[in-house]
């Protein structure tokens, strides 16, 4: 007859059991956690080289141009109403003025904007919340002469962020930026691209084409799981075409 196990023995075999179950529940658990931090991948890449700088403006960073800045002694007679908008044509580049907001009524966006800078290895910083995409604000400022940028989330393990439906823009469709000043800042599709991180355009989405323009990036192509990052770049090219005066 066998003799039966021990009373000492049973605990000792029930101790090495939970261990393993333990160690067991937490790899799945770190692997879970991999899986869903991965979905939020930096808008820019790794990849990204360290822009150019924006040239120094005469104007104070966070002031209305004076064509544009309210007049305490406005008429209020109904005839006397200000145009909606001016035509890039007439007023061109404006004055630098820290962008607020971001409307982009094609594809459902209307939110608020943070802003960027560069990480110590030169990259430029992503946005911290995937539902707010952030300005470089070591760049142009959006109707200033030169390139802005404006960085955004394409989703994360809760589903999609704010410029999910961004590589759905065609030619034609409206981007507003709200400035700081008040002032309304129009701008409109010109393309749309698709680029690998490993070859992604910094010139030709930083630097300056000789008009006011606005880049709206973010990630897409193929998802690589293994390592939890999108493997392309989408990136929206637009040109002002007009801007709503403070108070308009």
């Amino acid at each position: 007859m066998t003799n039966p196990a021990s009373p000492t023995g049973s605990k000792r075999s029930l101790k090495r059991w939970w261990a393993t179950a333990v160690v067991v529940l937490l790899t799945g658990a770190g692997v879970l956690v991999v899986g869903m931090n991965g979905h939020q991948d930096p808008p820019a890449g790794a990849t990204v080289a360290a822009p150019q700088m924006a040239a120094p403006s005469s104007a104070a960073p966070t002031r209305s141009s004076p064509t544009t800045k309210p007049s305490a002694t406005r008429s209020t007679k109904p005839t006397a109403k200000r145009p909606a908008a001016r035509s890039v044509r007439q007023s061109g580049a404006i004055a630098r003025s820290t962008p607020v907001s971001l409307r982009i009524p094609a594809i459902g966006v209307s939110i608020s904007l943070s802003s960027l800078g560069l990480n110590a290895n030169g990259t430029v910083q992503v946005p911290g919340k995937d539902q707010q995409p952030g300005w470089y604000r070591l760049g142009p400022a959006p109707g200033q002469m030169g390139s802005a940028v404006i960085l955004g989330h394409v989703d994360d393990y809760r589903g999609p962020a704010a410029f999910y439906k961004l590589r759905s823009l065609r030619a034609g469709d409206k981007v507003e930026v709200g400035l700081a000043g008040g002032a309304v800042a129009h701008f409109s599709v010109r393309s749309v691209g698709s680029y690998l991180k490993t070859q992604f355009p910094s010139r030709q989405v930083y630097a300056s084409h000789g008009y006011p323009a606005l880049q709206l990036v973010t990630c897409g192509g193929q998802f690589d799981s293994s390592t939890g990052h999108y493997l392309s770049n989408v990136v929206a090219y637009t040109s002002l075409v007009s801007t709503t005066p403070a108070g308009g």
